[in-house]
């Protein structure tokens, strides 16, 4: 419980009350409870999408979503998106450790520049394109998509924190980087299968055929675009920050989104 309650503070505005001394280990172990977070907001996505189309024009309803998704966690991963593209758009000074340094203190920079407002503006338009193409399909793809798109983000930071090295000796992504274990990979994969598993079994009848191949082929891209994105990021700033585990949060939500479309058109 206490670790879900950090990472309830971590990764939302809930307001959680937690009087408990934290430690960095119990920070770092409480990774093992981010899909957990997501599956809440997923719930969320899930309850909003369902009571608001009862009122509102499917396009509209499609908007609310993804404010509630933004307003659920304060905005926090968009702008480490947008700090995240700011740095790597910064102009090479032709000395390696010079420009990771130039981008790192960018980063840190409270102002968000052009090229981070260009990258917040299309995520949240290729995540509205793409949850308007998914709610064409069955109402169990499109809610579905719902629930596991937040939840699959969180996954994809903690692989991310476990295999990566963090670019900063501080930092509060310093902290998750360097002291998160692999049993809290194990148990964040483990309650991910759980989830995956619930969903075949009770809606066995709703779910497309050929769902569970499709899970599988979602999970081991994911996994190996998290090594990408670590390669990618630790030769931009030397190892991840807080704000570039944001910023794979938002990328793996936009991947998961296209993934559906694709595979549910190709599969009609």
């Amino acid at each position: 419980m206490k670790r879900l309650l950090i990472a309830l503070q971590f990764l939302t505005i809930i307001p959680v009350k937690n009087s408990m001394t934290i430690k960095d280990a119990d920070v770092a172990g409480s990774s093992s409870a981010f899909v957990i977070v997501g599956l809440i907001q997923g719930i969320l996505l899930v309850v909003t999408g369902y009571v608001s189309g009862r009122v509102f024009h499917p396009d509209l309803v499609i908007g609310i979503i993804l404010l509630v998704l933004v307003l659920s966690n304060g905005g926090f991963h968009l702008d480490g998106l947008a700090d995240t593209f700011d740095a790597i758009a910064a102009k090479s000074e032709g000395n390696i450790d010079i420009d990771k340094q130039k981008r790192l203190l960018i980063m840190k920079d409270s102002k968000t520049g052009p090229i981070g407002v260009i990258a917040i503006v299309f995520a949240l338009a290729l995540k509205y394109l793409s949850l308007k193409n998914i709610s064409y399909f069955s109402p169990f793809t499109y809610y579905s998509s719902l629930m596991l798109m937040p939840i699959l983000s969180k996954w994809t930071m903690v692989i991310s924190m476990f295999y990566g090295k963090p670019a900063r000796e501080d930092g509060l992504g310093r902290i998750f980087i360097n002291n998160i274990r692999g049993k809290d990979v194990v148990i964040s994969t483990l309650i991910l299968f759980s989830i995956l598993i619930l969903l075949q079994v009770f809606f066995s009848y709703y779910i497309p055929s050929g769902q569970y191949i499709f899970y599988a082929v979602l999970l081991v891209t994911m996994y190996f675009l998290c090594h990408a994105w670590i390669h990618f990021f630790h030769k931009k700033f030397g190892g991840l920050t807080g704000d570039t585990l944001g910023a794979i949060s938002e990328i793996t939500e936009i991947i998961f989104l296209l993934m559906v479309v694709a595979w549910s058109r190709l599969s009609i």
